[in-house]
């Protein structure tokens, strides 16, 4: 019988963005006749793993902080999650984040059957796919793999992207909005983001509107809802701080549309098949974690300095939001063929092709298309053995001296897992 565990330790919208690996590895059970997929999650997440994934066996591990955590009952929840994984003989095991609790539950297991971040010969080690995610972070605007297809293809066969999320189509419930994620510098702020809310109420003949966020955002909910009209404040259900996880994948499953940054809920409306208009900017970028599908669109700020780093502070003034709140893209929002889009934005339509997410230009300018073709190219050579034309062929060798390393096949002994990957 086939057995696999799935260590799953970040934030909401990464267990949503597990989904292709693990629907992968459950076809992959049902077709040996039969098998297990266990999946390891913060506890604040065990109650949603198991209404996402009910085919997996989740196992919940107090993998982040938490106000008036007692230390000696984490400690035992560990002890007694640990005891629990280590007691079962697991096919394969795929460690999907680099921390501390990730790193000692990968040691209770042989390095063989160990996919991701793991111990080898008691040193951090990781498969040959993650190294190459590190060296192409140097130029993310030239890249272009999402994150559910990095962890996917830590699978040898995965599951064709086409087949994770549903189609998008209109729910029946009206118009819902994710006022912010948590970083606060992808957002947008009420001012920019009340005529676009204006905008595609009225564009798609909306007769409700959801207001979705923590209790944290309730301060930018009333300041949106001040902005605006009174026919369309009249009809909005403000729910920010008043839902919990359940009730949030409840909220947004029936939407008509997610107007959303970069956030869990973004990738929980794609998981249900919901259409979400999603706006990126900052070190939000979509090739990399956009929503996860057919039938989304995006919204990138392209500026040069896009997308930046997160953690390091902003020497620009923020212009990637300027495009946002520019009169020209409030009628490309409403549908004007003829609206000129503000510079240095770009709108993009989802996709899936043989290698995973795919996000395509469909107005605006894509300086790095050309770049990310070619990534994209190299990729699928490696990952699925496409063949390649002379010219690819010639644009994969210099992407190989740039990108591969000699310690990727020279030096690991044969037995170490990912070896001879590339």
């Amino acid at each position: 019988m086939a057995r696999f565990l799935v260590l799953q330790l970040a934030r909401l919208g990464d267990l949503v963005q597990t989904r292709r690996l693990l629907a992968g590895l459950e076809a992959k059970a049902a077709a040996a006749g039969g098998g297990e997929v266990h999946l390891a999650v913060d506890r604040s997440l065990a109650g949603l793993a198991g209404r996402l994934y009910p085919f997996a066996q989740v196992h919940s591990l107090p993998a982040h902080a938490g106000p008036g955590r007692n230390a000696a009952e984490t400690v035992m929840l560990a002890r007694q999650t640990c005891g629990e994984l280590a007691a079962s003989d697991f096919d394969r095991v795929f460690c999907l984040n680099f921390s501390p609790l990730g790193m000692a539950v990968t040691a209770m297991f042989p390095p063989e059957v160990q996919r991701g971040y793991r111990q080898y010969a008691g040193q951090t080690d990781k498969d040959a796919l993650l190294r190459l995610v590190f060296r192409i972070a140097r130029d993310r605007r030239g890249s272009g793999l999402n994150l559910a297809d990095i962890w996917a293809h830590l699978d040898d066969d995965p599951l064709p992207a086409a087949q994770v999320n549903p189609v998008a189509v209109p729910r029946g419930g009206g118009l819902g909005v994710a006022l912010a994620g948590r970083a606060a510098r992808r957002s947008l702020s009420p001012d920019i983001l009340a005529p676009i809310v204006r905008t595609l109420f009225r564009a798609g003949r909306a007769s409700r509107l959801t207001l979705l966020g923590t209790a944290a955002q309730a301060g930018e909910a009333r300041s949106l809802l001040r902005k605006l009209d009174p026919t369309v404040a009249a009809v909005c259900d403000d729910r920010t701080g008043q839902t919990d996880l359940a009730g949030l994948c409840d909220a947004i499953a029936g939407l008509d549309r997610l107007i959303t940054p970069d956030t869990g809920a973004m990738h929980l409306a794609a998981f249900y098949g919901v259409p979400t208009t999603a706006f990126f900017l900052s070190s939000a970028w979509c090739h990399e974690t956009g929503p996860y599908g057919v039938g989304h669109e995006v919204w990138q700020a392209t500026a040069p300095c896009a997308p930046c780093l997160e953690s390091a502070p902003c020497d620009q003034g923020q212009i990637c939001r300027l495009p946002f709140a520019d009169p020209g893209f409030q009628r490309a929002l409403a549908g004007s063929a003829k609206a000129d889009l503000p510079p240095k934005l770009a709108l993009f339509a989802t996709d899936c092709d043989d290698l995973g997410a795919v996000c395509r230009l469909a107005r605006g300018e894509d300086a790095s298309l050309a770049a990310r073709q070619r990534f994209r190219d190299f990729l699928r050579r490696r990952l699925l053995g496409a063949a390649a034309a002379a010219t690819e062929a010639a644009a994969g060798r210099e992407l190989a001296e740039r990108l591969l390393m000699e310690t990727d096949w020279v030096l690991p002994p044969p037995e170490r897992p990912g070896s001879g990957e590339w």
